[in-house]
Parts: C-alpha cells; structure tokens; sequence
C-alpha cells in the first residue's frame, strides 16, 4: 500500500516525540495545576500527540513488514507465504490509515473546549418550530452516543408545538471540535401533518455552535447588562413551577437576549444564561477578526433563511444531503435517533482540508 508510505511522510517523527516529551516536562512542573484550564489543555493535546505516535509507529512497523515480505514474493517456496501475510498486513493498515487521516486534520482555534448548541425555528412557521424540535433531539440523542456530558439549558416552546428556540451544552472537551461545522441552516422538505393536499413544504431551522468559553476570558461591564427573572413556562405557555426562577439577560450594547429556565435553581440559570452570553460575545468578537485577517472559517450562521442552508433533510425521497460537501445519506429515520457518526465525520474530514467550502444556495 503506497498510500502509507505517503501517509507518513506527513507525520515527523522525532518532531513529534520532542513536542511529547516538551508538554510532558510542563504537565510535572510542580505549577502546573495553578492554571487549571492551562492544565487540561495540555492534558488533552498531550493524549492526542501519545495516540498520534502510536498510531504513526505501528503504521511504520506495518510498512516496514510489507517491504519485506515484497521481497519474497518472488521466491518460489515463501512466494505463496509472502502473498498471505500482505493480505494481513494491509487489512491492519486500513483502519490505522484512517485514524491517522484524521489525526492529522488540520486543528482550529477552539476544538478541544466544550460546545453550546442553540437552535432556532426559521422559515416555514409550525413545521419550521416541529423540525427545530426534531433536530434539537437528534443532536441531544448524537451527543449521548458519544459519552459527552449533557445540560439543557432551555426550551422556548411554539404555541402550535415545536420550538422557538432550545439551548443545550456539550460540556466535554473536544465536543466543539468535533461538531463545529454543524452550524448552518438546516432544511426541511416533507408533507407536514396538517397538509390535506399532500403538498411537500420546505421549512428550515438554523443551529448555531459556540465554545464554552471561560467568563474571564470576556470582559462585561455589569452596567452593560440587565438581568430580568420571571416564571418559568413550559408547552403552551403554562407555568412549569411555582418560583422566579427562570432568568433573562440584556446584553445592551449588542441588544443578544439570553434566557435559561431549565432549573429550578435563579441562581444556576444565572449562571447558565451568562455562560451563553460570554459565549455569543466571544464568538462576536471571533468572527470580527476572522473577517478581518480572513485566517479562520466563519461559522456564522445567516438567519434561517432557506437559501442559506447547509444541509437537507428530503422525507419523499429518503435523503440527507449536506451541500458543502455535495454528499448524500439514505437514512433519515436513523439519523433522527442520533446515528450521525457518518454525517459529522465526513462533513469535518471535508471541511478541515477545505474550509472555504461556504453553504449553497439553492438547488
């Protein structure tokens, strides 16, 4: 397989083992837990650089094994021998070629923090708030798969059913690495329930994937904000508890209204709601330098407009269909119950070694 020779030209071995033993030497400084998020930082890269070496080292003793057995293929009594054991050695190969593909994918600022999910019904009305709801539990149910810590956050409910908006966090690092090019617009295009003409409507729901980002990482003037706390509601807008305990935040320079409600606790959703809005300042502030320096992909979401989609979800014909990637799934129903493995790798494997890939307009 001349695929790993070249695989690992991209991998520098002693390189590699010299930024191990450097982050190594920082992980036992006897002042390294005084930066805990320093700390886990290092933690995370230094376990990614161990697996990355390997990885890249058993794929060289594979590469080192198939030259030798090569070379036997020609002799008349280990020839037949030789063709066995390059059978074996390349079905080891493939999935270490993958893994190390990768691994080896370039690295964006952010992807070992933790992700905030936020969805929002688009164009499209009730279909629009049902699919803003069906997506916010394919992401919820994608994450539990993954063994990520989960913390909803809120819930706005549509009158007719569905959602107005949801929040939830990812609170397990690398959560934003691994779903960050999920931000976008998502279509819809089905015959709603309450369709008696059979038509196909097309709605969409954006979502939108911010870092956790710790709060001293932004600064907020207290004067610039306002806090507002009231009584939680639920679908219908019925009263979910009998306290003001769901809180609102202002950020009035900006005029981001942030709200949690999903505790009981004013206090923990306080807290909540200002994570989120640290979280949308930062990515403001991101997205201002990126538009400046053009270095980093925006991950800017437009606003729920159907042309500005990403992805499509087509129920008459079975199909999902990203369309920076220009791939399709046949597997809606799946997909719904969270196995989205295939999706989210490909569309990051793509976009990492493309990210001027922008979302399409429409077909």
């Amino acid at each position: 397989m001349s695929q790993i020779t070249e695989l690992l030209k991209s991998v520098n071995l002693s390189e590699l083992v010299g930024k191990i033993n450097a982050i190594e030497q920082q992980l036992q400084s006897p002042n390294a837990t005084s930066d805990i998020t320093k700390y886990t930082a290092l933690n995370i890269e230094y376990n990614q650089l161990i697996h990355l070496r390997n990885v890249t080292e058993s794929l060289h003793n594979i590469d080192n094994q198939r030259k030798q057995a090569e070379e036997l293929l020609s002799d008349p009594t280990m020839g037949e021998m030789a063709i066995i054991e390059l059978a074996d050695l390349d079905k080891q190969a493939t999935s270490l070629v993958l893994e190390l593909e990768d691994l080896t994918l370039p690295k964006f600022d952010d992807d070992e923090k933790g992700a905030i999910l936020e969805f929002r019904a688009g164009t499209g009305g009730t279909e629009a708030a049902l699919f803003a709801e069906e997506a916010y539990r394919m992401y919820l149910r994608y994450a539990n798969s993954q063994g990520w810590q989960v913390e909803e956050i809120d819930v706005s409910y549509q009158s007719e059913g569905g959602f107005k908006e949801a929040t939830f966090a990812v609170r397990s690092p690398g959560a934003f690495g691994a779903l960050r090019f999920e931000a976008g617009v998502h279509r819809v295009q089905r015959v709603p329930k309450t369709e008696a003409a059979g038509r196909i409507h097309t709605s969409a729901a954006s979502l939108a994937i911010l870092p956790i980002i710790e709060a001293k990482e932004v600064k907020i003037n207290p004067e610039d904000i306002r806090i507002d706390v009231y009584r939680s509601s639920g679908p219908g807008g019925q009263s979910v508890n009998t306290t003001d305990s769901a809180v609102r935040i202002t950020h009035l320079p900006t005029g981001i209204v942030v709200t949690c409600q999903d505790g009981k606790s004013q206090h923990k959703n306080k807290d909540k709601a200002m994570e989120v809005l640290v979280a949308k300042l930062y990515h403001i502030d991101r997205e201002n330098t990126a538009s400046r320096s053009k270095d980093l992909r925006s991950a800017a979401i437009k606003d729920g407009d159907r042309s500005a989609k990403i992805r499509t979800f087509n129920f008459p014909q079975g199909r999902i269909t990203d369309h920076r990637i220009k791939k399709s799934w046949f597997n809606i129903s799946e997909v719904l119950e969270g196995d989205m493995s295939d999706i989210v790798k490909a569309v990051n494997k793509q976009l990492r070694q493309n990210p001027e890939l922008e979302a399409s307009e429409d077909e």
